[in-house]
């Protein structure tokens, strides 16, 4: 396959088999399509091996995207039309799945997006003048802005994150630069939707992983204007492919047969291919239309700074040695699954068994009570009744065609029992070992513990039932910390040398505009007020009130490796309020001894007290002279007058 060799002649005179220099991979890096290098035949070559990879891919997890499909619909308690033991036979969903997700998606949300300070800067290294600390300042700040306010979807991604991990077990996070809307973006992806090769021990060292991409019409023309995708020409999408098909099972929805708004199934391979055949698979971004296997796009999945070479002693010659990927995805991972696959495990997984014992329990137990309170039965051929069902109401007789001597002999009931006592026992046991397993005891849904309960007994029993919430919140605290970095190392590269953001507190209130100061009559400056306006002096204008939006600015210099780095400013070991308001007033006692500011800790106790506002109450002005003091200066002041007047 020809293309970048026949450009890489240009750079050396005698090119030899294999060779590679600095030059070379740095054309690579900054071409935006290198698509455009490569001719139809080749293209389709390369095309076709995606579409294959990818269907192999996704036919070896076929059965673990089926499972998921099943928790997804226990979680949200799809009901479905029961025909056994008769039709509309009780069809009842415990939501034991969907409280364990509720609970942690109402403690790990809140733990890690603390507030409007999301991003922590570290300094590595020395920092004798100060300026590493400003740095790093400037970019939690810059970095906290960018996510709440840059990049549209963020925070509501997070929080979609906090309540499907516990079912599914991983979720994903896209980190990347959109060349067309000119910023960073960091997208969820749902595990459905990246389709990861089989022997992959990790997704940063898997060979190849597919992100299955849908885009309309108006989409795909966006790109190929903006010169990002070749223009091709596609067939109609086919309607039914779209990744909402699990969704559309559990809302009761129905996608349409073929409108405008139908999107097309793209491939977007993060793999490694050998594209100017020099023996070394270099990594690269492979984008496939699905149906027609036609390649629109292809670009370095690697930085300049990733590329390592050798000198030959010899000949002085590089030699390129290995070239490090760029990872775009992150993994956000639930419990680490015992065998080692990729895939963690989460609630679906752990609690489905035992949900969908309790579901056909309770249902055993309701269909029971049903055939007990509705009696059926047989009736003797000496009996007659009219046909067809027969309903009595309170205090109803109905008349019978029958000559006999006792009537209860031609009416046997079918024997039925109440329900089984020993079922619901059984019942209540699985409920008990489900709510364990999720730590979703009642303690911790809001019920409150016994009238004689010491305090610190509950606390230590919130704090020991949190334990596995704990270690779970770390592991997704070491995710976000990863996601943080690719978006610092996106900012090293894509940000102007200086920006200037808005900076917001807790409060969310704009600022006040300055008014102008009314204009004074004659008698007011007599009072102690100001001088009356002269003609064509300007209007003074009233100080500004403390304001909740302050600009600021950052530096791409700010971001540098050498210098900086970034972490959440959450705090990993704590998922609750109780715990971090505990934590901070554990500090109270170092208040007396003198060894802790008493500004910091008053900052750290509003913050666990979620108060509004902080930095308005941390306003406080300074304290006023006694009377004493006053006389004292009103004394030296006439002495002074006193002297220059002698003087």
């Amino acid at each position: 396959m020809e293309g970048y060799q026949e450009d890489s002649s240009e750079l050396q005179e005698e090119p030899s088999e294999g060779s590679k220099t600095s030059a070379d991979l740095q054309k690579i890096v900054e071409s935006v399509n290198l698509a455009e290098d490569y001719d139809d035949e080749d293209l389709d070559k390369i095309g076709i091996k995606v579409i294959e990879w990818f269907d192999q891919d996704e036919e070896a997890r076929s059965d673990w995207v089926k499972r998921n499909n099943e928790w997804l619909k226990l979680a949200c308690q799809v009901q479905t039309k029961k025909t056994h033991p008769w039709p509309d036979a009780a069809n009842v969903k415990y939501p034991l799945l969907m409280t364990a997700a509720m609970q942690f998606a109402a403690r790990s949300y809140p733990a890690l997006v603390p507030g409007p300070n999301l991003v922590q800067g570290i300094v590595i290294g020395q920092d004798n003048t100060g300026e590493k600390f400003n740095s790093a300042t400037r970019v939690g700040k810059h970095m906290s802005y960018q996510l709440l306010f840059e990049m549209d979807g963020w925070e509501e991604d997070m929080d979609r994150l906090c309540m499907m991990i516990p079912i599914v077990g991983c979720l994903f996070k896209k980190t990347y630069y959109d060349s067309l809307k000119k910023q960073n973006v960091s997208e969820l992806v749902l595990p459905n939707d990246l389709v990861i090769d089989y022997y992959a021990s990790s997704v940063e060292a898997a060979s190849r992983k597919s992100h299955i991409l849908f885009k309309t019409n108006n989409d795909i023309v966006e790109r190929v204007n903006s010169g990002l995708w070749l223009e091709q020409e596609f067939e109609d999408p086919i309607s039914g492919e779209s990744a909402k098909r699990t969704s559309d099972a559990i809302n009761g929805m129905k996608e349409p047969q073929l409108s405008p708004a139908t999107p097309h199934k793209f491939v977007e391979c993060h793999c490694s291919w050998d594209l100017d055949e020099d023996g070394y698979d270099e990594p690269y971004i492979i984008t496939v239309h699905y149906k027609t296997k036609k390649v629109v796009r292809i670009v370095a999945r690697f930085e300049i700074e990733g590329v390592e070479f050798h000198t030959d002693e010899k000949t002085g010659k590089e030699k390129l040695v290995r070239i490090v990927p760029t990872e775009y995805f992150t993994k956000f991972g639930f419990i680490p699954n015992p065998d080692g696959s990729i895939y963690d495990l989460g609630f679906g997984l752990l609690l489905g068994g035992i949900n969908e014992s309790i579901n056909t329990l309770t249902n055993q137990l309701l269909d029971s009570g049903t055939l007990n309170n509705l009696q059926a039965g047989f009736l003797g051929r000496g009996i007659r009744v009219r046909a067809g069902n027969t309903r009595f109401i309170p205090g109803e007789w109905k008349p019978v065609d029958f000559v006999g001597d006792d009537i209860k002999k031609h009416i046997f009931p079918l024997p039925t029992k109440e329900p089984s006592a020993v079922l619901f026992k059984l019942l209540e046991t699985l409920v008990t070992s489900g709510k364990e397993l999720a730590s979703v005891a009642e303690i911790f849904v809001g019920k409150m513990p016994g009238q004689n309960t010491p305090a610190t007994t509950t606390m230590a029993t919130i704090e020991q039932g949190l334990k596995v919430f704990t270690a779970i919140h770390k592991r997704l605290y070491r995710a976000l910390a990863q996601e943080y970095k690719k978006l610092f190392r996106l900012n090293s590269i894509h940000m102007d040398d200086k920006v200037y953001f808005t900076l917001t507190d807790e409060s969310g209130q704009q600022p006040q505009p300055m008014q102008p100061m009314p204009q004074q009559g004659p008698g007011m400056a007599a009072m102690g007020g100001q001088p009356p306006m002269q003609p064509g002096q300007a209007m003074p204008q009233m100080p500004m009130a403390p304001q909740q939006q302050t600009g600021a600015s950052a530096y791409k210099a700010d971001y540098s490796k050498d210098n900086l780095s970034v972490k959440p400013n959450a705090d990993p070991n704590v998922v609750s309020q109780s715990q971090k308001l505990m934590k901070v007033q554990s500090y109270g006692a170092l208040l007396q001894l003198g060894t802790i500011s008493p500004q910091e800790y008053t900052k750290r106790f509003l913050e666990a007290v979620e108060a509004e506002n902080i930095g308005k109450l941390m306003q406080v002005p300074p304290p006023q002279p006694s009377p004493e003091e006053k006389a004292a200066q009103m004394e030296m002041q006439l002495k002074q007058q006193d002297a220059q007047t002698k003087v």
